[in-house]
């Protein structure tokens, strides 16, 4: 786990992986519904960057949120903006969807 500026937590795919295989951690995917629609990692809950209000982000309590996009651009973007709202930290899924396939980890894809 790095932290490459305050309160951003980066997460490499395992790590990723493992936390949502144990509930502990909930996959909240930034991308646009049509990204979405043609792959995402299973489980995940489409949030769209596009949408994004402090008001309605979605809350798990007693799980994490890690945050995800395609490359990791989108979601470090939004993790500062919930970190700029009074948040102390943010996690995003480091690389994104990109990394998470090039560490062999499994997708969902449209048929």
């Amino acid at each position: 786990m790095s932290v490459s500026e305050v309160g951003l937590i980066e997460l490499e795919p395992t790590q990723v992986q493992a936390l949502l295989a144990s509930g502990e951690a909930v996959l909240v995917d930034v991308r646009e519904d049509e990204e979405f629609a043609e792959e995402h990692i299973e489980g995940s809950v489409l949030y769209p960057m596009s949408d994004f209000e402090l008001e309605t982000w979605p809350s798990y309590p007693g799980r994490k949120i890690i945050i995800s996009c395609l490359g990791g651009v989108r979601s470090a973007a939004v993790a500062r903006k919930l970190i700029a709202s009074g948040q102390g930290w943010a996690v995003h899924l480091k690389g994104g969807l990109n990394a998470w396939r090039d560490a062999g980890l499994p997708t969902v894809t449209a048929a």
